[in-house]
């Protein structure tokens, strides 16, 4: 895979993602449904703790790009939900961490909702990822 960074603008690359991606000889697309804070039985962790959710959602993330045969340098889109923007980006670093030390750098969207599926899960990521 050939990934090309399209930005008009560079200040999202400090916020460590590009504004667009063009992707060239892909073989293999997975979509992504949204992670969150779940255990692997299936139980909610992390109540009220929007920093160590957001670092599980990340596991959880990677899981389905293991079991897939990809990491998160496949990561071509990430969609970002939080019922707290506000109280998300203090922590985004967990993630952006995380993305950066896989070297990539994701379209990204971040969108505030009223709240996820779960109650007590304060933020969700999904993703498409390309081999």
């Amino acid at each position: 895979m050939e990934r090309t960074a399209v930005n008009p603008v560079t200040w999202s690359q400090e916020m460590g993602f590009n504004q667009g991606e063009i992707v060239s000889r892909e073989s293999r697309t997975l979509y992504i449904s949204g992670q969150t804070a779940m255990s692997k039985d299936g139980q909610p962790e992390h109540d009220g703790d929007i920093a160590a959710q957001l670092a599980l959602a990340v596991d959880n993330l990677e899981a389905v790009l293991s079991e897939a045969g990809m990491s998160l340098a496949n990561l071509v889109r990430l969609n970002v939900y939080t019922t707290d923007v506000d109280t998300l980006l203090p922590h985004y670093g967990v993630l952006a961490g995380r993305l950066g030390a896989a070297g990539v750098a994701p379209t990204t969207t971040m969108l505030e909702v009223t709240r996820l599926t779960v109650p007590g899960q304060l933020v969700e990521l999904e993703g498409t990822a390309v081999e």
